[in-house]
């Protein structure tokens, strides 16, 4: 943690006490704003993403992905390494949990071999929460089944922030499988937080009614809120986690749901256009808008390393700054 005002001019937020990143739905509207402010320092101090500092220099972050990823795994392992640290792959595909070791064994072990933050995705929703109660690593959330993906939510609210959009009065919909979507349920809480009005629009079928009762505005149609829209995230339809088929038909739902250049023509003239990836072109989004003006799929790409950076940097500080307490306590 010290290392980082000899490398940067970036003091640690005295209000960031957290040494895991499990949630958006416990943080604070203050520990999000730090995270994003973290975020954007960094990404400008490694002009955009691409020069190393040597903040975390002698760390090392290890990835635990038990379900497949592209764009996450490289983002943390990118953000790691923009900030000076080494990186430790592992796959549950071909590993010892194939031969009966269990999870918590297996995390570990890894652990053991000196590492100092677990990054985890699994498909059982609670993963990353069990984790951190039985490592003394910093652990963060990388995607845990359907419950939250909480640097994705981050990463969309960075993004969001650097178009100089303020979120208090701000309406964004979550249009798509909302029933699936560990990144949706990221945004909803921390959009909530910030002060943004929330739509949750999509099927009856993936759209539960109950969101309405945390507060939220509940929708089945596009077209009939898309006026009132600031910001849109298009969220992927993701059969491989659905039993049955949610809805009659793929054209069906791009007929109803899809954003194509018909309804950008009915949208507000400063809409932003998100999506978290990997996008179904023609399904959720059309050619003409997934690569037209409004559209900022790749700037949050970008601003997954920078939000990663920062809550690698956030947790490791806050950890150290706990360990001193500690050992300052013993001593006494």
């Amino acid at each position: 943690m010290m290392s980082a005002e000899n490398d940067l001019d970036l003091p640690f937020p005295a209000a960031w006490t957290r040494s895991h990143l499990l949630d958006l739905e416990t943080l604070s509207a203050e520990e999000i704003t730090i995270l994003l402010d973290t975020a954007q320092r960094l990404k400008d101090a490694t002009e955009n993403c691409r020069r190393k500092l040597s903040l975390l220099s002698g760390k090392t972050c290890a990835n635990l992905f038990f379900e497949n990823s592209t764009r996450t795994r490289n983002s943390f392992s990118l953000a790691a390494k923009r900030l000076g640290a080494d990186t430790v792959e592992f796959s549950s595909s071909g590993s010892s949990i194939a031969k009966g070791e269990t999870f918590v064994d297996t995390a570990k072990t890894i652990e053991a071999m000196g590492v100092d933050w677990v990054v985890t995705r699994h498909s059982t929703p609670g993963t990353p929460h069990l984790l951190s109660r039985e490592l003394d690593c910093c652990v963060l959330n990388a995607g845990d089944g359907p419950h939250e993906h909480p640097t994705q939510g981050l990463l969309d609210m960075l993004t969001i922030r650097q178009h100089g959009k303020p979120f208090v009065g701000l309406t964004v919909a979550l249009v798509g499988d909302i029933a699936h979507s560990r990144t949706a349920r990221s945004n909803i809480w921390g959009l909530k937080k910030l002060g943004a009005h929330v739509i949750i629009c999509g099927p009856a079928t993936l759209v539960s009614p109950r969101w309405e009762e945390l507060g939220f505005e509940v929708a089945h149609s596009l077209d009939e809120i898309l006026p009132r829209c600031d910001v849109l995230n298009l969220l992927r339809v993701q059969f491989e986690r659905q039993v049955a088929r949610p809805f009659p038909s793929i054209h069906e739902y791009a007929a109803l749901y899809a954003m194509n250049g018909e309804r950008m023509a009915r949208s507000k003239s400063d809409i932003l256009i998100m999506a978290p990836g990997p996008i179904n072109r023609g399904v959720e989004i059309t050619p003409e808008v997934a690569d037209g003006p409004h559209s900022v799929i790749l700037e949050q790409v970008t601003n997954g390393i920078a939000v990663r950076m920062a809550a690698l940097w956030l947790l490791s500080g806050a950890a150290e700054r706990a360990a001193g307490g500690a050992a300052t306590g013993a001593s006494a």
